[in-house]
């Protein structure tokens, strides 16, 4: 359904067409999201405002991550390792511990990138003869052809297989069982999700009893944030809103990029501020729908959450995970959250979805 400006909108005194500037997505835009993906960001623009940050992997995003990845993340000569690297080591002999009696457990690699965090720990595993398949699971198709080329070079006698997967709309292929499971969720991607409860209920109900759920995010308070915009929310958030005007075909000068704390959803987010009013035109294959954003308003692609410890054991207990272990880095500013099975009488539905292996 159309969006209308209101009447008490920042529109020129007399009202005309002039004032409003028109912005109309790209062929790219369109050749990059599917239909319910489009119908999706329709729906979050005007619901709350937000172009789902998941959705920046895809297309040319790929690349963008990749190459911020490759840049700010990766282990340099003077940064030998990553943040869910040490993680992961420091957090091998509980996990280890936890598999020992099963003869091959299978990775399960959620959000996997280009694999690199998931690279060491199942060397590992592989040299324990412990690991029966690794799969990478992504939003992106892009990212997914990365993870593939790097994985079959540094493992070519294991077996791999990647699927295209959003894991905010639904679980884990049902062909990822047979063996226990390791769910690998690394990053910060935990706190980049706009909706972790569903996220955490999709993981439980892909799980089984002997399954482990793995994720790293951030802790702290967010609303303590100094207003410095470092890692992902200064040059990440850069190339999103580079990327986001040049598909949605916004003038520079029409708008700005503010990052700032978000009470309503207690995380740090960066925003796209209009200096006009401006109507979006969504027009591809039946959809024909039309987005009012009024001078002053904003716009959300980019968005964080820490935890707080409280937070994260209630929210997993929510959604029926119990946190078994955790451990945080030398800084204590990042966590390593170890999940299993709470009560399973406790069952939320979830779409899921089954797409063939590449």
């Amino acid at each position: 359904m159309a969006k209308n400006f209101p009447s008490n909108s920042q529109l020129s005194s007399d009202n005309s067409n002039s004032s409003i500037r028109i912005a109309k997505p790209s062929s790219e835009f369109y050749s990059v999201f599917s239909e319910a993906e489009v119908l999706e960001i329709i729906h979050a623009l005007e619901t709350r405002l937000e172009i789902p940050l998941k959705y920046s992997y895809k297309g040319q995003g790929a690349k963008i991550w990749h190459n911020f990845y490759q840049k700010f993340v990766s282990p340099k000569w003077y940064r030998k390792s990553s943040v869910e690297i040490d993680l992961l080591r420091d957090n091998f002999a509980y996990i280890y511990e936890n598999i020992s009696k099963f003869s091959q457990v299978n990775v399960i690699d959620v959000g996997a990138g280009n694999s690199y965090p998931a690279k060491e720990f199942v060397a590992r595993l592989n040299q324990l003869n412990k690991i029966n398949q690794y799969f990478a699971l992504d939003i992106s198709e892009g990212l997914l052809t990365v993870s593939k080329k790097n994985f079959t070079a540094w493992f070519p006698k294991l077996e791999y297989i990647n699927q295209q997967i959003d894991i905010e709309n639904s679980c884990l292929p049902e062909n990822l069982s047979g063996n226990p499971k390791i769910i690998l969720h690394l990053g910060v991607t935990m706190g980049n999700h706009h909706n972790r409860n569903q996220v955490l209920n999709n993981f439980k109900n892909s799980m089984d009893e002997n399954d482990l759920l793995i994720f790293t995010n951030e802790i702290g308070s967010n609303s303590q944030w100094d207003g410095i915009a470092r890692g992902g929310c200064k040059y990440h958030a850069e190339e999103i809103y580079r990327s986001i005007k040049n598909k949605f075909g916004l003038q520079s000068q029409d708008c700005q990029l503010v990052r700032k704390y978000d009470l309503a959803t207690d995380s740090v987010v960066a925003n796209i501020k209009f200096r006009h009013n401006y109507t979006i035109n969504f027009n591809v294959q039946g959809i024909n729908q039309q987005i009012a954003i009024p001078e002053g308003k904003e716009i959300t692609i980019w968005r964080h959450h820490k935890h707080e410890m409280s937070e994260l054991i209630q929210e997993l207990k929510s959604a029926g995970l119990q946190l078994v272990h955790y451990t945080t880095n030398k800084y204590s500013s990042h966590i390593m959250a170890i999940c299993q099975l709470g009560d399973r009488n406790f069952q939320t539905p979830c779409n899921l979805s089954t797409p063939s292996p590449s």
